[in-house]
């Protein structure tokens, strides 16, 4: 029997390198909370010693600790268990999943009542959003798996759903150019779930954002499902209010730290020394995408420009935008021209806030800047890019000579 004494918390996986767990549930006061990476020839051993007093289970194991636990009437029914309790040595097995799910679905406004649902993925996170979403008055639910009667192969027979839910790893970090499906036949589709958090918008998030479809990554669902977990470890009763208050809180939180902050506007505008100094404000990296440029092929951006040209440019900075812009949690200052390229501006809205550095044309720099060397070329320049940063901003500021004014502005902007 393990130690009664023992009050350790954490998560199983296999590799848990990017998980955000340890510190969600940090922010609810378990400092205990940690991470163990487990190969699958350990599993047995280490639910056996029970050297824990509640854990959480991820990928690939949410099946195979099943045979160790007492299951909850919702696990068992499910058929998958992320959370596992120790009670005086007995491993009482539970799905919070469903619950987060849930609450990640209602939140988003989705309502699966007499709606067709296609789920991507046939694993652990698959049978409960099944079992979720039948529980919720869907009309048909079809599973695609790569191999089953509904495969990938034949989507086309699907094409009339309603709603379609991605819980396949697809299109997440590091991996962000995955694509599951194009919705783009999709013609009734109302809502897109995504149960991938980073990063925040997929792929398949930015497709249905841009088709105008509703739609929600899995961050809400990781928090709600870890608060859910929290509350069998410690034995809480809490209200749905009391829930609703906890979960939003640490998501508000759990988002900022995902989110980037990028810079875009004319060469000369002051991305630079603006965005060095909101990075040193909030805490965070700053990476200018023209220093690491430099930094990766060892020549200066206008040497390369002037010796190589610009198509081969555009190229090493594609390249190096899609490398910065796939990390989260730091302040990105781009390439006056990178924004013109579609797959950068894909790459910066995945885990990005956009702010529009616009300054007067007449008062940007051009010392050093091949493509903007004098008053004709900015202006001309202006106007191809003006309509793209535009468009793509979720904010824009007027910027001044004073980096402290343009500062405050900023952080007005973020609070």
């Amino acid at each position: 029997m393990a130690n009664e004494q023992i009050m350790t918390y954490g998560l199983i996986g296999e590799k848990l390198s990017h998980s955000y767990s340890k510190i969600i549930h940090n922010f609810w006061g378990n400092a205990e909370y940690q991470l163990w990476e487990i190969k699958p020839e350990e599993l047995g051993a280490f639910l056996q010693a029970a050297d824990f007093t509640g854990i959480n289970v991820t990928i690939p194991y949410k099946e195979d600790v099943i045979p160790y636990c007492i299951l909850s009437e919702g696990a068992d029914r499910i058929g998958s268990v992320n959370t596992i309790v120790n009670e005086h040595g007995r491993l009482y097995g539970y799905n919070t999943d469903y619950s987060g799910f849930l609450y990640m679905s209602q939140r988003a406004n989705i309502d699966f009542r007499h709606k067709k649902v296609l789920i991507l993925g046939s694993g652990g996170t698959a049978k409960t959003v099944f079992c979720a979403v039948a529980d919720r008055g869907a009309e048909e639910i079809i599973v695609v798996s790569r191999r089953g009667g509904d495969n990938y192969e034949n989507l086309g027979k699907h094409y009339d759903s309603n709603i379609l839910i991605n819980t396949t790893p697809l299109g997440m970090y590091p991996l962000n150019d995955g694509l599951p499906v194009d919705i783009s036949p999709f013609e009734r589709l109302t809502d897109v779930i995504d149960v991938i958090y980073n990063p925040l918008k997929t792929r398949l998030l930015l497709q249905a954002q841009k088709k105008g479809v509703n739609f929600t990554n899995g961050l809400p669902m990781l928090v709600a499902q870890a608060w859910f977990s929290h509350k069998l470890f410690f034995h809480m009763e809490k209200g749905a209010e009391e829930d609703a208050e906890a979960i939003e809180e640490c998501l508000h939180k759990t988002e900022k730290l995902l989110r980037n902050i990028v810079l875009i506007g004319m060469p000369g505008c002051g991305k630079t020394t603006v965005g060095r100094a909101i990075g040193q404000c909030l805490g965070l990296k700053f990476t200018d995408t023209d220093f690491e440029i430099e930094r990766q092929t060892g020549r200066l951006v206008r040497e390369i420009i002037n010796n190589s040209g610009e198509a081969y440019f555009r190229k090493v900075e594609a390249d190096i935008n899609s490398q910065v812009a796939r990390e989260t949690g730091q302040v990105i200052a781009t390439g006056g021209g990178s924004m013109m390229s579609p797959e950068n501006r894909e790459a910066v809205l995945q885990n990005g806030f956009i702010i529009f550095l616009e300054r007067e044309i007449t008062n940007l720099a051009t010392d050093g800047r091949p493509l903007s060397k004098d008053f004709a070329a900015i202006e001309e320049l202006y106007k191809q890019r003006a309509p793209i940063y535009n468009g793509l901003c979720h904010a824009k500021i007027s910027v001044s000579d004073s980096v402290e004014e343009n500062v405050t502005g900023i952080m007005k902007l973020l609070a």
